[in-house]
This record gives C-alpha cells, sequence and structure tokens, in this order.
C-alpha cells in the first residue's frame, strides 16, 4: 500500500483546543521588551496570593518566638510582681469584670480580654446553660465571649514603651492577651504563669489587702468553703462559719423540697390555701 493511500485513510485528529484560562501571554516591559510568559487568569493567579499568606504566617510566629528568647517577653511568678512594680512596669489586668470586682490590683490598668455573653438569643442561653452545667455551678462564672475593643482600649491607656505584666486568675488568657500586645507593637512584655491564682496572699498589691486568689472562686464550691483559700483562712468546712453555711444550705435545699411538695398537693387537690 502506497504511503499516499495510508495518510488518506487515516482518521482525522482534531488539535486541542486550549482553554482561556490556560492561555499564555508576553509579559513586556515598555523599555525592554518581552521577557518571560505569565498565566493570564484569575486561577493563576490564586496560588501565588496563597504563597504570600501562608510566608507571611510563620514570619508573625517567629516574631513572637525571638521576643521570647530575647527576653523581651518574660514569664514571672507572683513573687516578682512587687520588684517589677517598683522597677516602673505596669500590670495590665485582663481578668473579666466579675473576677477584677472581687479583688481589685492597686495602680493595674483593667482592659478585660473576654466579657461575659449577655446577647439575647436561644443559642446565647444554650451557651450559658451548658457552662453552667459543665461546673460553673460548683467553681462560678459564666460563658464568655471575646472583647472586641481590647486591643483598642489597651492603646488608649498603656503606651507601647511601657513595660507591661499581663495577668489574669488562671494564666491563660493572660499569655493570650500577651501575644496580642506583641504583635500590636509591645516590646517589653511579661505574663504571670499559673495566673494570680498560683499567687499569695501579700504577693499581689490589692484594694483593701484582699487576698488575690478570692477572685477565683464561686459558685456552690465557695458558699459552702470548701476552696482552698477558704481553708486556708480557716473559713472553710472545718471552721464554725463554713459550718454554719452547709447548715444554712440544707435548711434552704429543705424548705425548697417542701414548698415543692405542698404546690404538688394544692395542685392535685389535696389541700387548701389557708385562709386568712
Amino acid at each position: 500500500m502506497s504511503l499516499s493511500l495510508l495518510k488518506s485513510s487515516a482518521p482525522a485528529v482534531a488539535a486541542p483546543r486550549r482553554s482561556r484560562a490556560a492561555t499564555v501571554a508576553p509579559l513586556c516591559s515598555s523599555a525592554h521588551g518581552c521577557h518571560q510568559p505569565f498565566r493570564s487568569s484569575a486561577a493563576a493567579r490564586r496560588p501565588a496570593a496563597v504563597r504570600v499568606q501562608a510566608s507571611a504566617q510563620p514570619s508573625v510566629e517567629q516574631r513572637w518566638d525571638a521576643q521570647v528568647v530575647e527576653g523581651k517577653v518574660r514569664n514571672v511568678t507572683g513573687s516578682d510582681i512587687k520588684s517589677y512594680l517598683a522597677d516602673g512596669w505596669t500590670i495590665l489586668d485582663v481578668r473579666p469584670p466579675s473576677e477584677a470586682n472581687k479583688a481589685r490590683i492597686v495602680g493595674a490598668v483593667e482592659v478585660p480580654l473576654f466579657v461575659e455573653d449577655e446577647e439575647v438569643s436561644l443559642g446565647s442561653f444554650i451557651k450559658r446553660a451548658s457552662a453552667f452545667g459543665m461546673g460553673g455551678w460548683w467553681l462560678g462564672g459564666s460563658h464568655m465571649v471575646p472583647n472586641p475593643n481590647f486591643m483598642g482600649e489597651v492603646q488608649a491607656k498603656i503606651p507601647k514603651s511601657a513595660k507591661v505584666i499581663v495577668g489574669c486568675q488562671k494564666g491563660l488568657r493572660s499569655l493570650a492577651g500577651c501575644e496580642q500586645l506583641s504583635l500590636a507593637g509591645y516590646e517589653t512584655l511579661a505574663w504571670v504563669n499559673g495566673g494570680f491564682d498560683s499567687c499569695r496572699a501579700d504577693e499581689v498589691p490589692t484594694v483593701g489587702d484582699v487576698d488575690i486568689r478570692y477572685a477565683g472562686i464561686g459558685g456552690l464550691s465557695e458558699a459552702i468553703g470548701w476552696t482552698e483559700v477558704q481553708q486556708e483562712q480557716n473559713k472553710g468546712l472545718g471552721s464554725v462559719d463554713g459550718a454554719l453555711k452547709v447548715v444554712g444550705l440544707i435548711l434552704a435545699a429543705d424548705l425548697l423540697l417542701f414548698a415543692s411538695e405542698y404546690v404538688q398537693a394544692y395542685l392535685e387537690g389535696k389541700v387548701s390555701l389557708p385562709s386568712l
């Protein structure tokens, strides 16, 4: 069979269509002419934007790590606080008002990192009920939400040149607040490791010399004197005050039980209301 016959009998193959999104156009400079091709579609430009965002994130983390290594972000305990204050440091108290009001720190700048959830909605009610059921009834406290004005309030009250100790009751919120300050440009920072709960009574200057640890108790455990700080100061279950609280709670529970039984009996018609 001749070569011309083979060519004529071969099936026709359509040339591949080039997608408009994959069209390659030359990148030209008015002064130097064309150099290298680039993808002209938005889909082709997206990976570059993602790479820029990904490369920016490590730089933020590296800045935070570098400040810790260089000693610009210090880890302090309760025993260090008075010496730091004497050296010109400022305490930034990031506790919510429900805690700060129990034991206010002398000279501290109060800006809560979290505030109590006051939204009136079904979702908010469920979250508050969940927080109560998950330990709020025993330890106190309620559902919290981030303070949207945190950094704005901090910058309005504390200059970036100041030396700042960030403190909270447990220690976790102070570390988070310290990181926010670092990223905002504050260069000399410290946070209270373990929070004010790890401090002793005379380590943190408070209004009225209140033990700072009292700000972290609440709920039923406080009512019956179950907490460590109450027992240390003879206000726990073993004290007269604690025993009276337990007796009062038992009487209150008994009264509520009697009232509920009486109401149920009245609704069933077994008893009538007393006449006046």
